[in-house]
C-alpha cells in the first residue's frame, strides 16, 4: 500500500495546520473510499500516532460487514482500531442522515475521550464543500449557512473535529485507494435520490460548467466572511446592547441589515430564549424597521429608534 511521497507531503502539511504535529490522532473510517484514503494518508504521515474507528449504525444489513473489513484492514496496518455500535433506542424512521450523523459525532467523541485523543478527523474534502453550498443556497440560507464546512471545530469541550482534506478533489482520493490496491465500501445510500445530497451530486456529475473545485473555493470565502461579520460584532455587543430593568435595548441604527440580524440572535441567547428560524427571525427584522411590535420565541419585540425585547406575557388560554 505504496503512498506517492508528495501525497504524503501534502496531507502532512493540511494536518500539521489543524493539530499539533507529533500528536496521537483519530481517524473516522467507514470504508468508503474517501475514509480510506484519509486513513492511508495518516498513517503514512504520521506513523506509529494514528488510531481509528468505524461506527456501525445499524441502518444497513451489510454495515457490520463493512466494519469488519476496515478492522481487518487496520489490523493488517498495525493501527489500533475500534468498532463503535449504535446504540439506538429506536433506529430513525425520519431525518435518517442527520440522525446517523449525529449519533457518529457522539460515539467518536466518546471513544476519542477514553483513548486521550485531542482530534477526530473526518473524510471531508473539497467535493462535499460544494454539495453543500448548493444544497444550502437552495434552502435560501444566508452567509452563516452558505459558509464552507469549517476545517476544525470543537466536537466537544475535550476533542476536536478536524477536516485536512478540504482542499483533496474526490477523484484524487478515489485514485490514491485504488492505487493502493483496495477496493472501498459502496454505500448505495449515497446515490439515493431522496436525500438533497445525492440529488445534488448526480447533478454536479453531469454539469459541464460548475466546477466542484471552484464552488468549495466561494464555500471557502464565504466561510471567511462569515468569521469577519462576528469579529465585527463582537464589540458592537458590549455597545449596542444594553440593559433596561428586564428587557435590553438595541441600538440599530447606520448598521448593515446583518449586524443588526446578529445583534438580534445575541440579544435573544441573552434573554436565554430558543434562537429562531432564520426566515423568521429576518420577518421580525423587517417588523422592527417598520416601527411595528412582534412576538417572536416567547420574546416580545418593539421597533422603533431603539428596539426593545422583553419576555412576552403569557398567552390568554
Amino acid at each position: 500500500m505504496k503512498i506517492a511521497a508528495e501525497a504524503i507531503s501534502r496531507f502532512a502539511a493540511a494536518l500539521d495546520a489543524l493539530e499539533t504535529p507529533g500528536a496521537c490522532i483519530g481517524i473516522a473510517v467507514s470504508g468508503g473510499p474517501d475514509s480510506l484514503a484519509l486513513l492511508l494518508l495518516a498513517a503514512a504521515a504520521r506513523p506509529g500516532s494514528v488510531e481509528a474507528a468505524t461506527v456501525d449504525h445499524g441502518l444497513r444489513p451489510e454495515s457490520a460487514e463493512e466494519a469488519a473489513m476496515v478492522a481487518s484492514l487496520c489490523k493488517q496496518m498495525a493501527l489500533p482500531h475500534r468498532i463503535l455500535v449504535a446504540d439506538w433506542s429506536a433506529a430513525p424512521a425520519a431525518n435518517v442522515q442527520a440522525e446517523a450523523r449525529a449519533m457518529r459525532y457522539r460515539l467518536l467523541n466518546e471513544w476519542a475521550i477514553e483513548r486521550g485523543l485531542a482530534s477526530v478527523a473526518t473524510a471531508h474534502h473539497a467535493d462535499d464543500q460544494a454539495e453543500t453550498l448548493l444544497m444550502r443556497l437552495a434552502r435560501g440560507a444566508g452567509v452563516g449557512g452558505l459558509g464552507g464546512t469549517h476545517a476544525r471545530r470543537a466536537l466537544s469541550e475535550q476533542v476536536m473535529l478536524i477536516r485536512p482534506l478540504l482542499g483533496w478533489r474526490k477523484e484524487e482520493l478515489v485514485k490514491l485507494v485504488a492505487g493502493a490496491g483496495l477496493t472501498p465500501v459502496d454505500d448505495p445510500s449515497n446515490r439515493d435520490p431522496k436525500h438533497d445530497r445525492s440529488r445534488i451530486r448526480k447533478w454536479l456529475a453531469g454539469s459541464e460548467w460548475a466546477d466542484p473545485a471552484r464552488l468549495a473555493v466561494s464555500a471557502s470565502a464565504i466561510r471567511d466572511a462569515d468569521e469577519a461579520l462576528d469579529w465585527a460584532l463582537a464589540p458592537l455587543i458590549g455597545s449596542r446592547i444594553k440593559q433596561d430593568g428586564s428587557s435590553l435595548l438595541i441600538e440599530p441604527f447606520d448598521l448593515p441589515r446583518e449586524l443588526k440580524r446578529r445583534l438580534l440572535l445575541a440579544a435573544f441567547a441573552e434573554l436565554g430564549a430558543s434562537p429562531p428560524r432564520g426566515p423568521d427571525l429576518i420577518r421580525a427584522l423587517e417588523a422592527l424597521e417598520r416601527n411595528e411590535t412582534v412576538t417572536l420565541s416567547e420574546l416580545k419585540l418593539e421597533g422603533g429608534s431603539q428596539w426593545r425585547l422583553s419576555m412576552a406575557p403569557p398567552r390568554r388560554p
